[in-house]
């Protein structure tokens, strides 16, 4: 989409990870794997994709989306043959045959927004005791892989390609505070660079509101301790709003402080402060959606949700780093900076704002 020769990433057709719960007993494994079923039948390379747009096939992947769900299971299970070899199962020296159980495809609905559909998957287990390894083809991107006995889960990403670690019958992976740290430290990261580019131009907003020290500092505060608030209790739970509610309005709240970069005086006020904190609870229920796909070791949860909290925060003051070596470091103490920098910069951030907002709520 263009808005005056600038380019819109459209939020409908960016790729995301798959979702794969397995469960394994003594005898068996069960594999349910949520994910959109056009780009993997279309064959796009999701593991050197953005957006389904920028494939050849995006022509072909768009009409497998306005499809209606019967007609699209037929083709899906007419590509089954092939699209199984992609995915790996092993147990010890041992390759496992799967068996497609069902396919569960949601109506078309608005066909411009990807349908996430669900693979049921079944295999036998040979009777040697022998640990599982699950991996898929790096064509079909990153996967969340979730492995769950009552309320313990083990939880890790999987890069393109990578195959996960020795899975144990009856029983859940089990990992150190190390490893748990780390997986989540990433994942919150990862949620802000490269993926979060919502969130990436609400803090380029406030960084290009004053450059001074003292203003950035109060308006990062206020943003940290409200996304921190929302995402502990929408992760518990206590709260709960639905996406096609929260994500509006995170667009907004980017046009809003845009604008203000624009028409405001440069100096900070505890309105600004409380329409920042505002804006963080917002924020901060967009995390709780990541979270609440890749799910939480309840064993571990605290440190779970510390450790994905910790990864924002260093995501969201690495793209304050880079936007200051790259523009605030040159430029800011020049006369010029607010009017030939700043403010074209915030002018930028508030249509990619606006015209969100206006996709999210009536597109």
């Amino acid at each position: 989409m263009l808005i005056g020769g600038l380019a819109l990433p459209s939020q409908a057709h960016e790729i995301r990870p798959a979702i794969a719960d397995i469960t394994i007993t003594e005898t068996e494994l069960e594999l349910q794997i949520r994910t959109p079923l056009e780009p993997l039948i279309a064959g796009m390379p999701l593991d050197s994709l953005e957006n389904t747009n920028d494939s050849p096939l995006a022509g072909y992947h768009d009409r497998l989306r306005a499809m209606p769900p019967d007609e699209l299971r037929q083709v899906f299970e007419t590509s089954w043959e092939q699209l199984s070899t992609l995915i790996l199962l092993q147990a010890g020296d041992t390759r496992l045959t799967l068996e497609l159980v069902g396919v569960n495809i949601p109506e078309v609905g608005d066909a411009e927004f990807a349908r996430d559909s669900q693979i049921i998957l079944r295999s036998d287990l040979p009777d040697d005791g022998t640990d599982v390894i699950f991996g898929w083809s790096a064509r079909l991107g990153a996967i969340v892989l979730r492995q769950q006995q009552g309320e313990e889960i083990y939880a890790a990403i999987l890069a393109p390609g990578e195959l996960s670690e020795p899975l144990p019958r009856g029983a859940v992976l089990e990992q150190s505070a190390s490893e748990v740290f780390l997986t989540y430290l990433i994942s919150g990261f990862d949620h802000i660079l490269p993926k979060g580019l919502d969130h990436i131009l609400f803090v380029l907003g406030l960084f290009f509101f004053a450059l001074a020290w003292g203003p950035l500092l109060w308006q990062v505060s206020a943003f940290t301790l409200a996304h921190t608030i929302t995402l502990a209790l929408a992760t518990l739970g206590v709260v709960t709003v639905a996406p096609y509610i929260v994500e509006p309005l995170i667009a907004a709240s980017i046009a809003y402080i845009a604008a203000e970069n624009v028409f405001g005086s440069g100096q900070i006020n505890v309105r600004r402060v409380a329409l920042i904190f505002g804006f963080g609870l917002l924020h901060g229920l967009g995390f709780a959606t990541v979270l609440g796909d890749f799910g939480l070791e309840q064993g571990q949860f605290i440190l779970s949700l510390i450790a994905f909290n910790i990864g924002v925060e260093l995501g969201q003051i690495a793209v304050l780093i880079l936007a200051f070596l790259t523009v605030g470091l040159w430029f800011g103490s020049k006369p010029w900076y607010r009017g030939y920098i700043a403010v074209p910069a915030s002018v930028i951030i508030g249509c990619i704002g606006l015209y969100w907002t206006i996709e999210r709520t009536l597109l």
